[in-house]
């Protein structure tokens, strides 16, 4: 009888603990289901419609998806080959350079560390309509223009150069931007993960052989570190495919000649300025199942199976 009274009091105790942790669980549960769950399963839905917003939508089936593949030509000459470039320099070139920072930050003196860290944070905290200003002034088409005037009084060019006009410079401009702005959250938790890998291991690395700080960081900093390395991976994969913004207020939507147009940009034109909510839609799945793979890809380098 006494045991089955403990078996029942323990039942009771587990149970409640579940509970504590449900309502724990909850404020987040509700938080993701409301922005994130719930419009993720609209866009899903709305992708197979025609939306202008206005009307109710039409079902149109996989039409708009085939329209994306085979006669969006704006989607597949310029959004598409803008947006790999994109991803592959300020993604992954991104990336390298966060680790390569954060590494040299945590050789640094502890004041200095933090001093330095935080300027090459605050890029990618600062808002997008100030920075876009800022970037304006920067690249003005006159001479009163911070670039303009650097590279005339440099003798490097002699008349001002329409930087956000000229086709030619659009991308790198926007790729510049991209990088100057990449090092987030990512690169915390980079500085974090080498920061806190035991000292031990460098010890014992030493006995074993390792002779230079590379070959520190090949053998021990970066094994030591992959859920870091694998969460900023993921930080870098999602900030290059959203960035676009910033972009807009720079060149316009579109810009000219499509010659920076991403695909946050492609989207915003179709669903904001066109009112294509359907077609939009079936981008930003697009542009969602891309961010997913390049995430499982990440998820294979950086994770161990047991």
């Amino acid at each position: 009888m006494s045991k089955k009274i403990v078996t029942t009091s323990k039942k009771l105790a587990r149970r409640d603990n579940n509970k504590n942790g449900y309502l724990f669980i909850l404020p987040y549960a509700l938080v993701f289901t409301i922005f994130i769950l719930v419009p993720v399963i609209l866009a899903v839905v709305l992708s197979f419609t025609n939306f202008n917003a206005i009307e109710f939508p039409s079902w149109v089936g996989f039409l708009n998806y085939i329209t994306v593949l085979t006669n969006d030509e704006v989607f597949m000459q310029h959004v598409l080959p803008n947006t790999v470039v994109y991803a592959l320099v300020v993604g992954v070139g991104g990336y390298i350079l966060s680790f390569i920072l954060a590494w040299a930050l945590c050789n640094l003196p502890s004041a200095l560390r933090t001093v330095f860290a935080l300027i090459i944070y605050s890029p990618s905290m600062t808002a997008g309509v100030a920075m876009g200003v800022v970037w304006k002034v920067i690249f003005s088409g006159d001479q009163t223009g911070l670039l303009n005037s650097w590279l005339m009084e440099l003798g490097i060019i002699t008349e001002p150069i329409i930087w956000l006009i000229n086709e030619n410079y659009l991308l790198p401009i926007v790729i510049v931007i991209g990088l100057w702005s990449s090092m987030g959250i990512g690169f915390l938790s980079l500085i974090a993960g080498i920061l806190n890998i035991d000292e031990s291991l460098y010890e014992a690395g030493a006995i074993d052989g390792v002779k230079n700080r590379f070959q520190e960081m090949i053998y021990i900093t970066i094994p030591s570190m992959k859920p870091q390395m694998f969460f900023a991976a993921v930080m870098a994969i999602v900030n290059a495919f959203q960035a676009g913004s910033i972009y807009t207020l720079l060149t316009g939507n579109p810009s000219p000649g499509y010659a920076s147009q991403l695909l946050v940009n492609h989207i915003e034109d179709y669903g904001f300025l066109r009112y294509e909510m359907g077609y939009a839609a079936a981008v930003s799945v697009v542009l969602l199942l891309i961010v997913q793979i390049f995430s499982k890809v990440a998820n294979k380098l950086f994770t161990e199976e047991d």
